[in-house]
């Protein structure tokens, strides 16, 4: 049996004017983060923090500068295909920015935020932030 690959990711929790910033994923190989909202972000390289490689992911997908905060959460979440452990940053934004590698976004209340329209590690946040920021 082979292992399931395990990846480390970094993302940003930019809360604005009582709204939560979320990026939509497009197609994807896995149908299960396909359309989806997530914490915008990617992939820890190799010897990287986790707020350096939230501020290369934002600046890389968003052209967004940030600066990063304190760690909110981390979980470790197992996909059919893949393990995700996912730290999520406090993030304030420093310029706007550009939709690159998204097929949209909303600024979401607590109230608005739906956890079956979040990609299922992600979803797993949210009900603390909700308990958190409110309803």
């Amino acid at each position: 049996m082979n292992e399931k690959k395990h990846v480390r990711v970094a993302a940003a929790l930019l809360f604005e004017n009582g709204r939560i910033f979320a990026t939509k994923r497009g197609d994807s190989p896995y149908p299960y983060v396909a359309h989806k909202y997530e914490f915008p972000g990617g992939k820890i390289e190799q010897g990287e923090s986790g707020e350096d490689a939230v501020k290369r992911e934002l600046k890389e997908e968003l052209d967004l500068e940030v600066s990063v905060g304190g760690l909110y959460a981390s979980l470790t979440f197992e996909y059919p295909d893949f393990i995700i452990t996912l730290f999520v940053y406090e993030c304030t934004r420093a310029s706007e920015f550009v939709l690159k590698e998204h097929e949209g976004y909303a600024w979401l209340s607590p109230s608005e935020l739906k956890e079956e329209e979040w990609a299922p590690a992600d979803a797993d946040i949210i009900g603390t932030i909700k308990r958190v920021f409110g309803e």
